[in-house]
């Protein structure tokens, strides 16, 4: 059943419903290594994580909220239905049971929304200006044709400033190389004066063919690179057509991001790899 039906099917529910509050309730009944009622890792392993992917789970601060931003990017079959179910089969009713109201009212809350953006918008008529108007979907970029063909590109590079150096060095090994690809660099190429996370959006979903995304210590404080990194995934769930492709090019001192950790990097941190660095990701960013 759709979100417009009396009885709502949480089946259908995808687990980006529930918002931060049942997360870390969640967390607050799974995170504690209990002896005798199932944990985290068992709700993990039924969401088909491998031991050694639970491994890495166990060194974050909420292994609970790890995991469920990690199954949610992976699996087409992340849901709010489905996640009540494995709570049932590891025998934690008593989650289900507290914790009920709050998802349904959640979910409630989600099927709003999506009723709301379904709905058709208030049509008002057009303020007419005397100043000439490029629509902002065909001017964001340098390369914008005013007439309406958009810039489009091989790659947006997801990237802190403190990094923009390898972002530098990419330029020069991808674009002004044999490789001759065509990468999205926001301080770059995109226009001043309009709405970040708008242009973001469009860029990602429409004029780039994958996003490449460099790992850092400060990449991970980004409020920038967590948004556009989460965007992408959302286009393709468990990452079927290689969208995403993570980058690291100098070591961490954090560990990586779990939302990442079912991805293949390219890592040019590996002396032993680095000769082949360039050729992968160049060879990633050119398939069709």
């Amino acid at each position: 059943m759709a979100c417009s039906d009396p009885e709502v099917d949480l089946d259908t529910i995808p687990l980006i419903a529930l918002n931060m509050s049942v997360r870390k309730k969640l967390g607050l009944y799974l995170n504690p290594r209990n002896p005798v009622a199932s944990d985290w890792m068992a709700v993990a392993e039924e969401m088909g994580f491998t031991y050694l992917e639970i491994q890495n789970y166990e060194a974050s601060r909420s292994p609970t909220k790890a995991v469920l931003e990690g199954w949610q990017a992976r699996s087409t079959d992340a849901t709010v239905g489905k996640l009540l179910s494995i709570l049932t089969q590891v025998e934690r009713k008593d989650i289900v049971e507290d914790l009920r109201p709050l998802i349904d009212e959640d979910v409630r809350k989600y099927c709003e929304n999506q009723k709301k953006k379904a709905e058709p918008p208030v049509q008002v008529p057009e303020v007419d200006s005397c100043v000439p108007r490029t629509p902002e979907r065909f001017g964001i970029t340098l390369e914008d044709d005013p007439e309406g063909a958009p810039e489009l590109f091989d790659a947006f590079i997801c990237y802190c400033q403190s990094d923009f150096e390898f972002v530098h060095e990419m330029i020069r090994e991808l674009e002004q190389t044999e490789y001759k690809l065509k990468l999205c660099v926001f301080d770059r190429d995109v226009l001043p004066g309009s709405c970040v996370w708008t242009i973001t959006s469009e860029l990602i979903e429409k004029r780039c063919k994958r996003m490449v995304v460099v790992i850092s210590d400060e990449y991970l404080d980004s409020d920038a690179c967590d948004f556009q990194t989460k965007f992408a995934l959302s286009l393709c769930p468990g990452a079927r057509n290689k969208r995403l492709i993570p980058v690291v090019y100098k070591s961490m001192t954090k560990p990586f991001p779990s939302i990442l950790r079912f991805l293949t990097i390219c890592d040019y941190t590996r002396p032993c790899t680095q000769a082949w660095f360039w050729v992968r990701l160049a060879k990633a960013l050119s398939l069709p």
